[in-house]
């Protein structure tokens, strides 16, 4: 009988050589990323960007590019969350092939996508049909210039920067408007219409709860709502700094009117009629492949991101600690708001796992019956008790 040769071993030796050459290395990089502090080098970077044009130029792009890397890498690992939070629920391991525990599965979609070939309908506006899924993503990326992650860390700290992204949001809906127009087709045309008036119908609750943020804040600056926070019931109280003085417990209506509101502005389940398979086949994306398809893709999960960031900072605190005592402030403000975006992503995900999806009557009845008046009734509300007790910022 012949016998089956084993594997070969790999060397004990060959490994040690690896680690040692590792290490080498890694010695070597702190070594020079050292030298260059110690010559003052890096203090003349930072005086040439912030003290000339060209400079400052560069400091923001820089900023940019690397936002977008984080930002991009952050949400393909939030694909990935998403699908096993759906999966737990349902009882299945969900993705777990690619990569240790499937974690880079939406890298291997990635691929996938880019190398398909793009087929463009030969009734479509090919103009149109290739701008659309363009001006989808690139208005969901440019909304995080003013999104402070921590203190003082926005690319652009602008006094109103919540009307910026009110704005580029309520663009965002033109990108799936010109995709279902686009497609000469009759179903991406029906979605792209039930896309507009759900977007309209649900911007309008959520500017009525900014505005109550708003007048507890006295401020239209992200960073200082955030600032705002750090006051409130649990102060008046005479305890610390804490979530007691967050702003959804004060307007606690209106925090789950924006989370609703948010759910429907992202078209996700249970108010994704606009890509309702059962009755659109698959919305306005039916015509898209490759990577157009790829880029709606990319700017619905990144408008959801930021859904869920403003959630935090105008409602949960953005940065601040649960409570400001040692050893919960020593964390890095970063830390907290990336905890608490993920906490609320997370009910993202529990709400399209288990509410089952609406029909499009009682979608609108809820947006204009419901929301809409009580959103009103809460903003007088809230501006009359804080001119009656003197608590107006």
């Amino acid at each position: 009988m012949t016998s089956i040769p084993s594997a070969p071993r790999r060397s004990s030796s060959n490994t040690g050589i690896a680690a040692l050459a590792a290490l080498i290395a890694l010695v070597c990089i702190v070594a020079l990323g050292w030298a260059i502090y110690e010559s003052g080098v890096l203090g003349i970077i930072r005086n040439w960007m912030y003290d000339t044009m060209l400079g400052t130029v560069v400091r923001y792009l820089l900023e940019s590019v690397l936002l977008l890397v984080i930002l991009l890498i952050g949400v393909a690992f939030l694909i990935l969350f998403d699908r096993k939070v759906w999966a737990a629920v349902q009882m299945r391991r969900g993705p777990n092939v690619v990569g240790p525990w499937g974690l880079f599965q939406s890298f291997a979609d990635l691929l996938k996508f880019v190398f398909k070939e793009v087929v463009i309908p030969d009734g479509a506006n090919k103009g149109i049909f290739i701008i659309a899924p363009l001006v989808t993503s690139v208005l969901a990326l440019a909304a995080w210039a003013v999104v402070p992650v921590a203190d003082g860390w926005a690319i652009a700290n602008i006094n109103v920067g919540i009307l910026y992204l009110f704005a580029l949001s309520s663009l965002g809906v033109y990108g799936v408007i010109m995709g279902g127009w686009a497609s000469n087709s009759k179903y991406p045309f029906l979605s792209a219409l039930r896309s507009a008036a759900q977007m309209v119908s649900y911007e309008v609750s959520i500017g009525f709860v900014i505005i109550t943020v708003l007048l507890c804040a006295g401020s239209l600056n992200l960073g200082d709502i955030v600032h705002a926070q750090k006051t409130g019931l649990g102060t008046m109280l005479g305890l610390p700094n804490s979530f007691l003085d967050w702003y959804f417990i004060p307007l606690f209506p209106m925090f789950i009117i924006f989370f609703v509101s948010a759910l429907a502005e992202t078209n996700r389940p249970p108010f994704d009629l606009v890509e309702a398979e059962s009755e659109l086949v698959a919305g306005f994306m039916v015509e898209y492949s490759s990577t157009p398809y790829l880029l709606f893709m990319l700017g619905e999960y990144v408008a959801i991101t930021l859904m869920c960031a403003m959630t935090s900072i105008l409602f949960l605190g953005g940065w601040l600690p649960i409570i400001d005592v040692p050893v919960l402030n020593w964390v890095p403000g970063v830390i907290w708001f990336l905890i608490k975006l993920l906490f609320v992503f997370f009910m993202f995900a529990m709400v399209k796992a288990i509410v089952p999806r609406y029909r499009y009557d009682q979608l609108m009845r809820l947006g204009w019956k419901v929301f809409l008046p009580l959103s009103l009734f809460w903003v007088a509300l809230t501006a009359g008790v804080l001119v009656a007790f003197g608590w107006a910022p």
